[in-house]
């Protein structure tokens, strides 16, 4: 027997071809197995049959067949309609679209194989339309007599799987040339007297990200004892590329130490932007040479530019 399906008539239509197949595999979501077909035929009310309400991808949901078609829906006559309902009331707490894949599923007793008729694409449900569904399914000549989609006395199984297909999360990669506040200067006061293996700005807002510097005064790694250390710190640890001008700045501002950093943080970097070997601790502290005046070092950091990833619901 030649079973043909037909999408819905009113409800949205899609853009690739239907499909329908046989499977192995019984519904997952809900069945309905009626012991009497021909009974249920004619004792619907309204011209349908309800489930009790099911759930399915946090939502409820009820299973609609008609025996008779859904003249409403512009069924051809013979048909046999089925459609899913979901519970609209959420709509009143929390607005929303739900999209959700859906198949429809007719047992068949001779072959063991459930007819299965899947969309090519997820369905939209909202308050304004809360149910969709195929108003040709099968024919109803299936269970005028008895066939391979009636058993066991006239027993027969509709089932539906519904797969709600929740929007993933995004984000926006940017890259920011017009950053707000790029400059920002630290003083260490009583250099001479550190004691510390490093030291930490307060942090600083620069393009509404926030940044610390960071100072090893007798060198980080191998350059311990032969060079100051400085790096820029992103606060919370954002994976971006920056772009910026770090400098150990001099009485005379000809005579600052200039270094540019650009990439993506590195692990030897204190896992941010900078150098080891920023400037000499020979040439830092020759008091001829004006770095520290009044034993205060004074460091300084200019952002240009720093991608952004920005999460979006």
């Amino acid at each position: 027997m030649k079973i043909t399906c037909i999408g819905s008539q009113e409800h949205e239509k899609l853009m690739l071809p239907l499909a329908a197949y046989f499977r192995v595999r019984p519904p997952t979501t809900y069945s309905i197995t009626f012991d009497s077909y021909e009974k249920m035929a004619k004792l619907v009310n309204d011209g349908y049959y309800e489930s009790l309400p099911f759930t399915s991808g946090g939502f409820n949901w009820t299973f609609k067949i008609y025996p008779n078609g859904n003249k409403k829906d512009a069924a051809a006559p013979g048909w046999v309609s089925v459609y899913v309902k979901i519970d609209n009331s959420f709509c009143v707490t929390n607005p929303q679209d739900v999209y959700a894949e859906i198949k429809f599923f007719l047992y068949n007793g001779v072959t063991r194989l459930y007819y299965t008729h899947q969309e090519s694409e997820p369905v939209k449900f909202d308050d304004v339309k809360p149910e969709w569904g195929v108003a040709s399914f099968v024919t109803s000549a299936c269970f005028v007599n008895p066939t391979a989609y009636l058993y066991d006395g006239g027993k027969c199984e509709f089932g539906v799987d519904i797969f709600v297909t929740h929007r993933s999360k995004r984000e926006v990669f940017s890259y920011d040339v017009n950053v707000t506040n790029p400059i920002y200067t630290w003083c260490l006061p009583n250099f001479s007297t550190l004691c510390h293996c490093s030291y930490t700005s307060h942090t600083f807002c620069s393009g509404d990200r926030n940044w610390v510097l960071k100072v090893y005064p007798n060198g980080d790694g191998c350059a311990k004892d032969k060079y100051l250390s400085l790096y820029l710190l992103s606060v919370d640890n954002e994976i971006n590329y920056v772009k910026a001008t770090l400098r150990v700045l001099n009485q005379t501002p000809c005579n600052n130490v200039v270094k540019p950093v650009e990439g993506w943080p590195k692990a030897t970097c204190n896992n941010g932007w900078g150098f080891q070997e920023f400037i000499a601790l020979a040439d830092l502290k020759d008091p001829c040479k004006g770095f520290l005046v009044n034993d205060v070092l004074r460091v300084q950091v200019e952002i240009t530019a720093f991608s952004k990833h920005t999460p979006l619901n």
